[in-house]
């Protein structure tokens, strides 16, 4: 990997590449708040991936997706069709994770798909779990949105229904007691057609992005910011002084820029802090026994540990008298930095 003065890196094309799936497509557009184009890259190209945890609301979403589709059955008397019907049980094994292997640059996998009297898949069903209900109060969000019409566009249908369900604090603590309903779940229901009259635009130009920077094996540019634990990440994992050195320095000047702000406000409280701690320090060495090895004098909240031991000295003086210092003192260099 190597590290442009572009604010880009550069890798060898990868032979295999992982697919532009709802969330990366809305990504690569620029429509995700929460992500960047150069962290869909790494992913795609397979450079770097933060790990995947469950969290409580990843769980969350996972326990209640089935209800909202029984949800929609019940209220809109829907026929639906789950991966589960149309891929097995481990569904994700025997799929990998994509529902659309005739697809060369696009993937993923979609949630539910609502079929007609015919039994024709003519709808997307999106579900979505969330706390955050202003985000839902005038529309869908536009990168959600996006996700399901990828995958409506992939299936060649143009309906898509979003449905989303809002949380509290002891939904997530047990999503199994959770039960969708007209107060805690709403749709937002939309054409592609419609909605993005320009969506082979789109597709055009996430294929154009995949052509430049894919294909290439050179990233788009990274923003030392939003994408700093990723950065960080990588320069940690492939540091390379010759080529990362002046995208190392930019991150430093950064990083040291906010910790002298965050230490200027608080430089007064540490020196009182350690005076005080001088102080307790005086005191509990005043009360070792003979053979104690530690005092401890406890708070409320932290303890204050004093250890005492023995150490052994050289008397250098000693020896310069008698003239051994000479014979038996050895040089090392040593390299000391400051920033200033």
């Amino acid at each position: 990997m190597e590290w442009l003065d572009s604010k880009q890196i550069k890798i060898n094309p990868p032979k295999r590449t992982k697919k532009v799936t709802g969330t990366r497509f809305a990504t690569i557009l620029g429509m995700n708040p929460w992500s960047t184009p150069f962290e869909m890259w790494l992913a795609i190209t397979k450079t770097y991936e933060t790990p995947f945890e469950d969290t409580i609301y990843t769980k969350a979403g996972k326990a209640i997706e089935p209800k909202q589709a029984e949800y929609m059955k019940k209220s809109y008397g829907m026929d639906i069709i789950t991966p589960t019907d149309r891929y097995g049980e481990d569904y994700f094994k025997s799929t990998w994770g994509d529902f659309f292997p005739n697809s060369k640059h696009f993937g993923g996998m979609w949630d539910f798909l609502g079929v007609d009297e015919n039994g024709t898949v003519d709808t997307v069903l999106e579900m979505k779990t969330t706390k955050r209900i202003e985000d839902w109060q005038n529309d869908a969000p536009e990168y959600y949105a996006l996700q399901a019409a990828l995958y409506a566009y992939l299936l060649g249908v143009d309906n898509v229904i979003m449905v989303a369900s809002f949380l509290e604090e002891k939904d997530y603590a047990d999503p199994t007691k959770y039960t969708p309903n007209i107060k805690n779940t709403i749709t937002v229901e939309f054409k592609v057609s419609e909605r993005y009259p320009d969506f082979e635009d789109k597709i055009k130009f996430v294929e154009n992005w995949w052509a430049e920077y894919v294909d290439s094996g050179i990233s788009p540019v990274y923003d030392e910011k939003k994408d700093a634990e990723l950065l960080a990440a990588l320069r940690t994992h492939s540091l390379a002084p010759d080529t990362d050195i002046n995208a190392l320095i930019t991150e430093a000047e950064s990083l040291k820029s906010e910790i002298d702000k965050t230490t200027a406000t608080i430089a007064d409280k540490e020196k009182r802090l350690g005076e005080i701690n001088n102080i307790i320090k005086e005191h509990a060495m005043g009360q070792f026994r003979d053979g104690d090895k530690k005092v401890e004098i406890k708070g409320a909240t932290y303890t204050w540990s004093v250890s005492r031991s023995e150490t052994t000295t050289i008397d250098k003086k000693a020896l310069e008298k008698d003239g051994l210092l000479d014979k038996y003192q050895k040089k090392s260099e040593q390299y000391r930095m400051t920033v200033k």
